[in-house]
C-alpha cells in the first residue's frame, strides 16, 4: 500500500526534475549561442580576408585535438580495442571533409543558412525508413523530407534576407547542396560516434581520437591550399582573426562537443531536433541584428516553421511504438542519429 508520503513524493517528482534541468537547459542556450557567434566571428573573417577555408579549419582543428587529447587522455584506463579505434579514425576523414564542406557553404551561402543546413541531418531517419521498410513510417517521413527540401530550396531563393535586396541574395540549389551535404556528413560522424562508444566517458575519449585524425586527413590539404593559395596578409585584420580562430577554437569545437553531450545525455536532446533548431533560431535572430546582416524575420520564421516542422516528420517514429519502449530510449531515438540505429556498420 503507497503512504500518502509516497504519493506526494510521486506527484511532486516531474517538478523537481524539471527544476533540475533547468540549470542544463541554461548551459545549453548559453553554448549554442557562443558556438552561433563564432560562426558569424569566422564568416566575418572569411569573407573579409578572402582565407583558405581548408587552412582555417586546420588551424583551428590542431589546437582542439591537442586540448581533448590532454583532456580525455585516449592512452590511460582500459584499453581501446581495434574495434573502436579504427572507426574513430575513419570518422576522423568523414568529420575533416564535413568541416571544409561546411566552411565553404559558410563562405558562400553566409552563417544563417550553413547553420541552418546543418539540420539536414535527418534525412537519415528517410534513409532508414526507405532501406528497412517501416511502411507505416515512409510516408510520413517522405512528407518531412519533402518539408524540408521546400525550406532549404526559400533560403536558396533568398527568402530569408529583406524583399528589397531579394535578388542579390539567390544563390541556387546548387550553391545550397554544399552546406546540405555537410548537415548529411555532420549526422553521419555522430552516427558512427554513437555506434562505436555506448559509453560516455569512451565517447569522450574516442571524440579525441576522432579529432587528431580529421586534423591529420586535413594537413595535407591546409599545406595546399597554403602553398598555391593566395590571401591577404593586412596586419589590420590581425585583432579580428585572433578573435575568430579562438572563439572558433574555444566555442565552436570544443564547447559545444561537451554542451551538446549533455544535452543528450541529460536532457535527451539530440542535434537534429525541432527542440534543438528552436535554440539555434533564437541565437541566429540575435546574431543577425547584433552583426546588422541583410535579415527578415518573417521570412526566417517562415523557414525555420517548416524545416522544424520536416526535422519532427522525418524522424518521429509511430506513436504506439514509442509508448513500448523506456523514455530514455525513445527520447533518442526521435532523433536523426539514433534513427540509423539500424543501419549496417
Amino acid at each position: 500500500m503507497i503512504s500518502p508520503t509516497q504519493m506526494s513524493e510521486g506527484r511532486g517528482s516531474p517538478n523537481s526534475a524539471s527544476f533540475r534541468e533547468t540549470p542544463l537547459q541554461i548551459i545549453h542556450i548559453i553554448g549554442n549561442f557562443m558556438r552561433i557567434w563564432s560562426v558569424y566571428s569566422m564568416y566575418r573573417f572569411l569573407s573579409q580576408t578572402g582565407a583558405s577555408v581548408a587552412l582555417f579549419i586546420f588551424c583551428c582543428l590542431a589546437p582542439s585535438s591537442v586540448i581533448f587529447l590532454a583532456m580525455q587522455k585516449p592512452w590511460k584506463g582500459r584499453p581501446l580495442t581495434n574495434a573502436q579505434v579504427v572507426p574513430s579514425i575513419i570518422n576522423g576523414g568523414i568529420t575533416a571533409l564535413y568541416f571544409i564542406l561546411w566552411g565553404k557553404g559558410l563562405k558562400s551561402c553566409g552563417p544563417l543558412r550553413a547553420v541552418l543546413a546543418e539540420y539536414s541531418g535527418a534525412v537519415l531517419g528517410v534513409l532508414s525508413a526507405l532501406l528497412y521498410g517501416w511502411k507505416g513510417h515512409v510516408w510520413k517521413k517522405v512528407g518531412g523530407l519533402i518539408a524540408m527540401l521546400t525550406s532549404f530550396y526559400f533560403l536558396s531563393q533568398g527568402y530569408i534576407p529583406d524583399i528589397e535586396n531579394r535578388q542579390e541574395q539567390v544563390l541556387g540549389m546548387k550553391v545550397m547542396a554544399v552546406p546540405i551535404f555537410a548537415g548529411i556528413l555532420s549526422a553521419l560522424r555522430r552516427v558512427i560516434a554513437r555506434r562505436v562508444s555506448l559509453k560516455n566517458q569512451l565517447k569522450r575519449r574516442l571524440h579525441a581520437i576522432t579529432t587528431a585524425s580529421a586534423t591529420c586527413f586535413l594537413f595535407p590539404v591546409a599545406m595546399w591550399d597554403m602553398i598555391i593559395g593566395t590571401s591577404s596578409d593586412s596586419s589590420e585584420q590581425l585583432p579580428f582573426s585572433t578573435w575568430a580562430y579562438l572563439s572558433t577554437i574555444l566555442f565552436g569545437i570544443i564547447l559545444i562537443f561537451y554542451v551538446d553531450s549533455i544535452a543528450e545525455e541529460r536532457l535527451h536532446m539530440v542535434f537534429s531536433s525541432p527542440r534543438h533548431l528552436m535554440v539555434a533560431g533564437g541565437c541566429i535572430i540575435v546574431m543577425e541584428i547584433v552583426y546588422k546582416m541583410d535579415f527578415s524575420l518573417p521570412g526566417f520564421l517562415i523557414c525555420s516553421i517548416i524545416l522544424g516542422f520536416g526535422i519532427f516528420e522525418a524522424t518521429s517514429l509511430d506513436r504506439k511504438r514509442k509508448g513500448s519502449q523506456s523514455p530514455d530510449l525513445s527520447d533518442e531515438i526521435s532523433g536523426d542519429q539514433i534513427q540509423m540505429h539500424s543501419l549496417p556498420t
